[in-house]
Parts: C-alpha cells; sequence; structure tokens
C-alpha cells in the first residue's frame, strides 16, 4: 500500500515505516510541549523573549560540542538513545518541580530556554541519523515522506493537548512526551538493525566517528559546500524573523477583532500543516526525483520573494496569511527534505558535528542578529513597506545559495566521484 503513493523499494520498508514514527514521536513530543512552555511563559510573566533566544544560543554552544565529544568516543547506536534519554530525564526534573509547586518565574524561563534547545537539537541529531542511514538517491526518494511523520506528529500533538489538557492536568502531558522520546530512542536502536538493508557499507557506520571535538566547527570554515549549507540555514533563519516582526507590525496595526484573528491564525497553521502532509507524502519524491534537487529548494525562497514584495505593496492581513502558508508548507515540504539530501554527500564526521552546529548554533544565532537588525532598522524610522523590501535582497542571495548547492551535490553524487558510486566525503568538498 505504501508503495502506491512513495517511490520505495521492498527492501526499504521497513526502515522508512520506522523513521516516519521515529520522526513523528519526536515531533509530537515537541507539539506537547510547546504550547505548555508558551502557556508557562504567559503565567509566569516571562518577558525578554530575545534574551531567552539569546540563552538559547548559549547553550547551544556547549551543547553542540559536548554531542561532538559523544560521537567520537561511541557509535551511533548508543549515542543517538543516550541523548534522547538524557532529555526525557531533564523532563522528568521538570516535571517533578512543577508538581511541587517550587521555582515561579525561574523555572519558567529554564523550561523554556530548555525547550528551544530540546526542539532544535533532537530534530537536527533525527536528520543526521537520516543523512547517515539513507544515500543520497534513497534520500531523494523517501526524505519527503518520512518528514511527513514530523507533520503528522505536530498535527496529533495539539489535538492531544485540546483534548486532554483539562481532565488530565497540562503538567501530567509532559509524561506523554517522554515515553515519545523513549519510543524514538528505541526506533534508533531498531533502524541500526537495519541498516545493512539499506547501505553496502553499513558496517562502518556503527562505529565512532572519531575526531576531535571542535572538528565540527573546523571542518565547517574548510569547506566550500557547508560553508554554503550555513549561509544558506542563515538566510532562511533571517527571512524568518524578518517574516515574524512584520506579523507583529500588521496584527498591532490591525487591532481590532483580536481573538478572532487568534482564531483564524490557527485555523491557518491547521492547514498549512495540512497542505504540508499531501506535499510531502505526494509531491515531495517525485519532484526531486524527476526535477532534481534545485527546484525543491528553490520554491521557498523564491515564494519568500515574492511574499515581501507582496507585504511592501499591501501589507494587508489577507497577504500575510497567503505569504505565510505557502511560505511554510514550501520550507517543510520542499526545502527541508532537499537540504537534509545535501548532507548525504558528506563523510559521518560533518554529518553528526557539523550539521549540528549548523542547524543550532547558526540557525539561533541568525535569529539573534536579524532580530537586532529588524528593530535597528525600524528605530530609524524605516516604514512597513521598507522593512519589507529589505528582505528580498536575502530572499535572492538564499535562492543563488540554494542553487548553486544542488548543482554542487549533483556533482558530488555521480559514480565518478566516488569508489563504488559511493558519494565522496567533505575533504572532497574543499
Amino acid at each position: 500500500m505504501l508503495k502506491r503513493f512513495v517511490n520505495v523499494k521492498d527492501e526499504e520498508v521497513g526502515a522508512v515505516l520506522l523513521s516516519f514514527v521515529y520522526f513523528f514521536t519526536l515531533m509530537c513530543g515537541y507539539a506537547i510541549l510547546k504550547p505548555l512552555r508558551d502557556e508557562m511563559a504567559t503565567a509566569k510573566g516571562v518577558k525578554n523573549v530575545s534574551w531567552l533566544f539569546t540563552a538559547t544560543f548559549v547553550v547551544m554552544l556547549v551543547a553542540v560540542p559536548a554531542f561532538s565529544a559523544l560521537v567520537s568516543r561511541w557509535p551511533r547506536q548508543r549515542v543517538i538513545p543516550l541523548v534522547y534519554r538524557f532529555f526525557l530525564l531533564n523532563l522528568l526534573g521538570f516535571f517533578g518541580v512543577l508538581k511541587l509547586g517550587v521555582g515561579g518565574d525561574h523555572v519558567a524561563r529554564a523550561f523554556f530556554v530548555w525547550v528551544s534547545v530540546y526542539n532544535l537539537f533532537v530534530v537536527s541529531v533525527f536528520w543526521s541519523f537520516m543523512a547517515d542511514l539513507f544515500e543520497s538517491e534513497q534520500g531523494r526518494r523517501l526524505f519527503g515522506f518520512i518528514a511527513a511523520g514530523g507533520t503528522v506528529g505536530m498535527l496529533v500533538g495539539p489535538f492531544l493537548v485540546s483534548l486532554l489538557a483539562e481532565p488530565l492536568g497540562a503538567t501530567n502531558l509532559m509524561l506523554f512526551t517522554a515515553v515519545m522520546l523513549e519510543v524514538s530512542a528505541q526506533c534508533v536502536r531498531r533502524l541500526s538493525r537495519r541498516a545493512s538493508t539499506l547501505q553496502p557499507r553499513a558496517a562502518v557506520a556503527e562505529t565512532p566517528v572519531g575526531g576531535g571535538i571542535f572538528a565540527g566547527l573546523r571542518l565547517l570554515f574548510s569547506s566550500p559546500l557547508l560553508l554554503g549549507l550555513g549561509l544558506q540555514i542563515l538566510l532562511y533563519a533571517a527571512t524568518s524573523t524578518f517574516l515574524y516582526n512584520q506579523q507583529a507590525h500588521i496584527v498591532d496595526r490591525l487591532a481590532s477583532g483580536t481573538n478572532a484573528r487568534t482564531a483564524a491564525f490557527a485555523g491557518i497553521e491547521f492547514w498549512v500543516q495540512a497542505l504540508t502532509l499531501v506535499l510531502q507524502v505526494l509531491v515531495t519524491g517525485r519532484l526531486m526525483t524527476r526535477f532534481g534537487l534545485g527546484v525543491a529548494l528553490a520554491v521557498a525562497p523564491l515564494l519568500t520573494g515574492l511574499g515581501f514584495l507582496g507585504l511592501a505593496a499591501l501589507p494587508t492581513m489577507g497577504v500575510l496569511i497567503g505569504f505565510k502558508s505557502l511560505r511554510n508548507a514550501s520550507h517543510y515540504a520542499f526545502e527541508r527534505p532537499g537540504r537534509e539530501v545535501l548532507f548525504t554527500s558528506v563523510d559521518r564526521e560533518t554529518k553528526y558535528k557539523s550539521k549540528g552546529f549548523i542547524d543550532t548554533v547558526v540557525y539561533r544565532g541568525s535569529d539573534s542578529v536579524s532580530s537586532w537588525l529588524y528593530t535597528g532598522l525600524d528605530s530609524l524610522g524605516m516604514g512597513a513597506a521598507g522593512l519589507a523590501l529589505t528582505a528580498v535582497p536575502f530572499a535572492g542571495l538564499w535562492l543563488a545559495v540554494s542553487l548553486w548547492l544542488a548543482r554542487l551535490q549533483q556533482r558530488f553524487s555521480t559514480p565518478s566521484a566516488g569508489a563504488s558510486g559511493l558519494a565522496p566525503t567533505a575533504d572532497a568538498a574543499r
């Protein structure tokens, strides 16, 4: 039945379904925690969210080298479950403190930062594992469907919260996420056992990565491919921050009917996730297989540039909702799976070290810098139209970088690029 919708081979079915469940449990668990974090932040009067994101950035600077140290010494089938169980113990600690009712706003701030770290980190580790488990050609066919597991999780999680928060208590829902994390750890173990059916060199993948703690950072600044990937995520995060602030300006200007608009945004978010799910299952794999990574990577930045031009010309709620809907759906359905395929063409040290740095530290750093840039331009008196136009060159550069990366990955993925048709290591990208 799966083969009716996804271009999957018989020997891949088990691993693909496990990967789907794996990503579902991660994102469903996060979707349960996110409203708890936001509610706690509101109830405890947590302010200065920009400062909290800066704190998240600092924590990432510690977490990424710690993870690099682990993968240098132990194989992935031990490290990844260990990471998830570490977060599980953290979560149980927060659960205990909240049940005791101690800590107040200090706990709320710590939980806000922890959830922000948790989300970026566990998703980055997931895609590192996927890039290690599947080869480039498989990623083009299968990553869209696997990403759909996360989309389903983002639909189911809020539904569970709305259904169970009052009868069970919001804090008790943390235990659901704890169970989800343990299921994720078990999926890693089972997928590691199936690795031999996916790659001819699976045995090598079960050995420690090796290298130094800061090797990921060294590799990043010595490889044009990795620098391009870092610039790509930086530009995506920067345009996201500009769009978020544009949304705040428009909503503030159209202040009447706040409750109705809040409900409308919630409904739009649901339909964005639903559209994303349809695209991931039915379109993504076929699009990347038939037209290549260039098209998949180009859709989101192209829509972003056009969307900011639309906001500059007509900064209305309708344009904003249409822009956000199309951008988010294209990012999760096309751009994110396509970007993860790029990491299948680098060596294992890069997948587990440089990738984590790009996905977490670079992402959150871009958030902080672009937020201050937007605030500075706004304080200088630049209107909403000017601020929207300022983001257009970022989208254009993002598009150019994405197309260049797609061409680069295509060259590395040819049989002549490496022995036995395997993708070359990061050394070949330098």
